[in-house]
């Protein structure tokens, strides 16, 4: 670990949590105000496929853009239709080098696609963080080669603006705000880092968690909404520590196992 060689400046740690506050609320806002129309026109679809009693899959393929998938699956307060692609590659509980040198492997999205076997009737959401790495596309490519309405929830600044012949892209240097039908920018910043600390040359404390959690989580409001307006009641996970939990998710998990592979 490099030291420095004198002292470095008194830093105010509250002002920056401050700062990292303000960030985070300010990218959520932006979220809000203006991705209203690609949150309301990806809810109509999903409120389509549960009023049809269809699954709605979600897959993160990257590191980190795992967690996004795991956000709204099997979650208190979340949408018993949506299965996760839960597939091991790219968890960072299997080796964090590894999960990247995967997600940059040409050719692994689209076999994960291909083993869920999705098809015309199916609707995938596929959510990271960049939006350009070799996973994602691939699972792109073949679920629209297949058929499947596409979601994406990526940062268009952060694709936009990654060199072309940066290593995480696909062959094909394609973004994926591109190649899905419907796109929701989670306007996270490049390098995904917001806090300067005065006296180091590298920003600390990404933002993409919370800025994808809170986009999936509009995205559920929204379906929730429209669902209830046409008159249905959609079949909600309460959390197994509440009371009452295990009783209330009892009733419905039958109709669920053996259709949700990660249930």
């Amino acid at each position: 670990m490099p030291e420095l060689e004198a002292p470095g400046p008194v830093i105010d740690a509250d002002a920056l949590c401050e700062g990292y506050f303000a960030s985070t609320q300010a990218l959520m806002r932006r979220v809000l105000e203006e991705e209203r129309a690609p949150l309301d026109q990806a809810a109509e679809k999903l409120a389509d496929q549960i009023a049809a009693d269809r699954l709605v899959h979600i897959y993160g393929p990257g590191g980190h853009s795992n967690l996004a998938s795991q956000e709204v699956f099997f979650r208190a307060g979340g949408l018993m239709h949506i299965s996760a692609i839960l597939d091991e590659g790219t968890l960072l509980s299997n080796g964090a080098l590894r999960s990247m040198a995967i997600e940059r492997t040409p050719g692994y999205g689209k076999v994960v696609i291909a083993n869920q076997r999705l098809g015309e009737t199916d609707l995938l959401i596929l959510v990271n963080a960049y939006g350009i790495n070799a996973a994602l596309i691939d699972a792109a490519l073949e679920a629209r080669r297949r058929g499947a309405f596409l979601i994406g929830i990526s940062s268009r600044e952060h694709a936009s603006n990654t060199s072309p012949d940066h290593p995480a892209r696909h062959p094909t240097k394609q973004n994926l705000h591109d190649i899905v039908d419907i796109a929701i920018d989670t306007k996270v910043p490049i390098g995904d880092a917001v806090v300067a600390v005065p006296g180091m040359g590298e920003n600390i404390a990404a933002i993409s968690t919370f800025a994808n959690a809170f986009t999936l989580n509009c995205l559920v409001i929204r379906t929730v909404a429209k669902l209830v307006e046409r008159g249905i009641e959609p079949p909600v996970w309460r959390s197994g520590n509440a009371p009452g939990g295990d009783e209330a998710n009892s009733r419905f998990i039958a109709g669920f196992q053996g259709r949700v592979r990660a249930l």
